[in-house]
């Protein structure tokens, strides 16, 4: 069935192949369409222009500092969670070139690049990182200055979410709200069923590139059922850690699967316990390594640093990724500030889900269980706060 523009709202049916369309729509539109690939034995973003090249059939396996991908016959095409990569890298890139100044006949001259914003098409976007991004916007965008590349790259985002049908074992979003389901932020949301797909609008631009597609109306059935399908799995998540650390007694281990965070008054919890011999017991187990910081798809922190050529004659003003677990991010002209491992864990803990809700109003932290899966030593934040609270309790 075909249409010029599918209205804001609207659920229709697309058969899975038909993805492709929307594919080669977004392409003829101008964007660039990137998508998840498997790649270095880890599902990550990467450039793709046919089916052929997404993951389908695999599943990935994750816990505290693991991390494993394998084939499954029974996997559709976005069983797999959440990788390292997350939309933070498409609009607040990890180097950037903020300013040229060159030395030409005596006299510097000063170019500010423009920003890199062709339009990008990202498949494959779960609810935690739409919550990341709505995040970054307040980091970015709100306030009396903008950071005018990030808006002119947030500006050119089409965005093709799927909801969530597996959870991974690190994964928390139904404790932070954020998930699985998706609910907004989005020009395109697919419901993978077992031969097609549910596809919700979004945007006008997402029911104009929809309506190149073979799609028909979607049977009230079919809409109860993609609703159902995110529903049972955030139900199935709330249960999780319960049914986990029984089984996990049972087997004799000590590190049961499955995740969930109390946020009850979390802020006060952590800023009352600043002192609290936890900190010191992570302190200990943390290598600074920055990895968290790295994955997590909300941290924002960033260095200026000025880049010469050998000749003294050309020089750039970079802006680059940082991360709070480094020495230097706090050294000030006294010296640095937060001199042992445990106070820059303490530090970014209590940032991102304390002194966050301050500054913005909500928790920096979406649930998506990088910080968990990408540690090299499996430190744990919902272990770290549970630890907290019970002390305290």
């Amino acid at each position: 069935m075909k249409s010029s523009k599918l209205p804001v709202g609207a659920f229709v049916r697309i058969d899975k192949p038909q993805l492709q369309a929307i594919v080669d729509q977004l392409q003829q539109c101008g964007y660039r369409t990137v998508g998840p690939q498997l790649a270095d034995a880890a599902v990550v973003y990467d450039d793709f222009s046919t089916l052929d090249q997404l993951p389908i059939g695999y599943l990935d396996e994750q816990d505290g500092g693991y991390y494993r991908v394998r084939p499954s016959p029974d996997a559709g095409y976005f069983d797999y969670v959440v990788g390292p990569h997350s939309l933070k890298r498409y609009v607040f890139p990890s180097h950037e070139t903020l300013l040229e100044c060159r030395l030409a006949e005596g006299r510097w001259q000063l170019e500010t690049p423009p920003a890199e914003a062709v339009p990008l098409a990202v498949i494959g976007v779960r609810s935690c990182d739409l919550y990341a991004l709505e995040m970054l916007d307040c980091v970015f965008l709100s306030g009396p200055y903008a950071d005018p590349n990030y808006e002119a790259r947030r500006r050119n985002l089409f965005l093709v979410a799927v909801n969530c049908r597996r959870a991974a074992a690190t994964c928390f979003c139904h404790s932070m709200q954020t998930g699985p389901a998706v609910h907004a932020g989005y020009d395109l949301a697919l419901t993978e069923l077992a031969d097609r797909f549910v596809v919700a609008v979004g945007t006008e631009r997402g029911g104009q590139v929809l309506a190149h597609c073979d799609w028909g109306p979607c049977t009230t059935e079919e809409i109860s059922q993609s609703q159902e399908q995110s529903e049972n799995l955030r139900q199935a998540m709330q249960a999780r850690p319960r049914a986990a650390r029984r089984a996990a007694a049972d087997a004799g281990s000590t590190r049961p699967r499955g995740r969930s965070l109390d946020t009850t008054e979390i802020r006060d919890l952590l800023l009352n316990n600043l002192e609290h011999e936890r900190w010191a017991i992570v302190g200990q187990r943390c290598l600074a390594c920055g990895n968290c910081t790295m994955v997590c798809p909300t941290c924002f922190c960033n260095d200026i640093a000025e880049v010469s050529d050998l000749l003294g004659e050309q020089v750039r003003r970079e802006r680059r990724w940082a991360s709070c677990f480094t020495a230097e991010h706090s050294y000030m002209n006294s010296g640095t500030v937060r001199k042992s491992t445990t106070a820059r864990y303490r530090q970014w803990l209590t940032h991102k889900l304390a002194s966050w809700i301050d500054q913005f109003g909500t928790s920096g932290c979406t649930g998506c269980g990088r910080c968990i899966t990408w540690c090299p030593v499996g430190i744990d934040l919902t272990e770290e706060v549970a630890a907290i609270r019970g002390a305290e309790s």
